[in-house]
């Protein structure tokens, strides 16, 4: 029987990048957008709050774009402040690649089992799904999942007892199964 875990964001990630004011070098998204228009070009940017002190900055969401080229519904999220748009964009590779940003998902996120019951079996293949891209690394997921120490996690993959078709090490953030043999 396959059992299906999945990786859910809790709160938006705190945002890595420093702050000219203080130096502190975590942000949180405000979940405000400023919209600026200059005759038909449109800029774009999704405010951020310093952790340290508060200050505000900007994070590039459009540049010179001509208004007729963004979709109606898209400028209503935005003028809107919509924060499922927000969550959006801090998902966007082109967002966090024009800003040099990097989003961090610490106790952002939570493991989604389904209360699964069968987890005492000699035998468990599971499927792990991601609902956002978030780095994670298999282990963690494993021991979370299993009700295990993160060194008995550690043992069993390294003993060969947890296969998968990718690779078990570092993190990941897309969707992948392994079985667990105990």
């Amino acid at each position: 029987m396959l059992e299906n875990w999945i990786v859910v964001p809790t709160c938006l990630p705190l945002i890595r990048r420093r702050c000219h004011a203080c130096g502190s070098e975590r942000f949180r998204a405000s979940g405000k957008f400023r919209v600026n228009a200059n005759h038909k070009l449109i800029d774009v940017w999704l405010l951020v709050l310093c952790s340290g002190c508060g200050d505000t900055a900007k994070l590039t969401v459009l540049e010179r774009v001509t208004v007729r080229s963004i979709r109606p519904e898209l400028l209503d999220r935005l003028h809107g402040n919509d924060p499922g748009l927000t969550a959006e964009l801090l998902q966007d590779p082109l967002v966090l690649r024009r800003n040099r940003i990097a989003l961090d998902w610490q106790n952002a996120w939570r493991l989604d089992t389904g209360g699964s019951d069968r987890l005492d079996r000699e035998v468990i293949d599971v499927s792990v799904r991601f609902a956002a891209r978030i780095p994670v690394r298999p282990v963690r997921l494993i021991a979370e999942g299993c009700g295990l120490a993160r060194a008995e996690a550690e043992r069993l993959l390294a003993e060969g007892k947890v296969v998968s078709a990718v690779r078990l090490t570092g993190t990941v953030s897309g969707d992948f199964a392994f079985t667990l043999k105990r």
